[in-house]
């Protein structure tokens, strides 16, 4: 990603995120041990809003920067990485999750802290959010990161071991996508509250006056009559999370493949 200009402090986020990388959890105390990062989407001009940088150490902030071709190519570094993959990515389907169901409380959250004239349950479940939103993006970039590495080294493995890689990186990657979608969708839950899904200010237009987000469209979530149509989108997104652990099955079953390929 090009380099650009942090709308917050450095040591601002670092201390918001506790001096800690929110992948791996290692703990750092200033930028020569950590680093930061743009998740998620950003505007390809200007700042970089704090609501979308998170703190990360130097070795994942390789991993996200890596050049796939640079990637060792035997048989125990390749089964490896597979292995790291299919952990990485079952643990971004139990984040994705659990942002999946923040998300969905919102309305019902935003409701009730109107209802009541009090925002404090509402601050922090828009912290919640904003927080969870993060990891989750930063999840799905280390996965895809892993997954870019394993699609260059397709060219370079053995033939008999080749169909067996490439057709669990097509399957990992379905899956990406779906996990992108639930995410998407989950933050279309925001945009129809007419809050930033970013950074979650009150959205005038169709472009955060804050963060500098474009909001996604959500004239497919209404009702006929103009209302949110908050059920169907609920039901959508849990549609999404299942095939998501279908897909989940299938991946096991071509990473044992691919596996028993690389140890015949």
């Amino acid at each position: 990603m090009t380099a650009r200009d942090w709308t917050a402090d450095r040591d601002a986020v670092f201390d918001r995120d506790a001096f800690t990388c929110r992948h791996c959890e290692t703990v750092g105390d200033d930028a020569t041990t950590l680093r930061l990062s743009p998740v998620g989407d950003v505007p390809l001009e200007g700042t970089v809003h704090e609501s979308a940088l998170v703190t990360v150490c130097a070795d994942c902030f390789a991993t996200l920067e890596a050049d796939p071709a640079t990637a060792p190519v035997d048989p125990d570094a390749l089964f490896r990485r597979v292995r790291e993959t299919t952990q990485l990515q079952g643990a971004t389907i139990a984040a994705v999750a659990d942002f999946a169901s923040l998300a969905t409380s919102l309305p019902g959250t935003l409701e009730t802290a109107l209802d009541d004239e009090t925002d404090t349950d509402l601050a922090d479940s828009v912290s919640d959010y904003r927080r969870t939103r993060r990891d989750v993006l930063l999840a799905i970039a280390v996965v895809d990161a892993h997954l870019e590495t394993l699609v260059a080294l397709e060219s370079t493995v053995d033939p008999d071991v080749r169909p067996s890689l490439v057709a669990f990186t097509e399957t990992a990657a379905a899956l990406q996508s779906g996990l992108t979608e639930t995410v998407e969708l989950s933050e279309t839950v925001v945009g129809a509250l007419e809050r930033c899904h970013g950074c979650f200010s009150p959205l005038e237009g169709t472009t955060c006056a804050t963060c500098g987000l474009d909001a996604h469209g959500i004239d497919d979530w209404r009702n006929d009559d103009g209302t949110d149509a908050f059920d169907r989108l609920f039901g959508t997104i849990t549609e999404t999370l299942q095939d998501a652990a279908e897909t989940t099955d299938t991946l096991t079953d071509r990473t044992t493949a691919l596996a028993e390929r690389l140890t015949a």
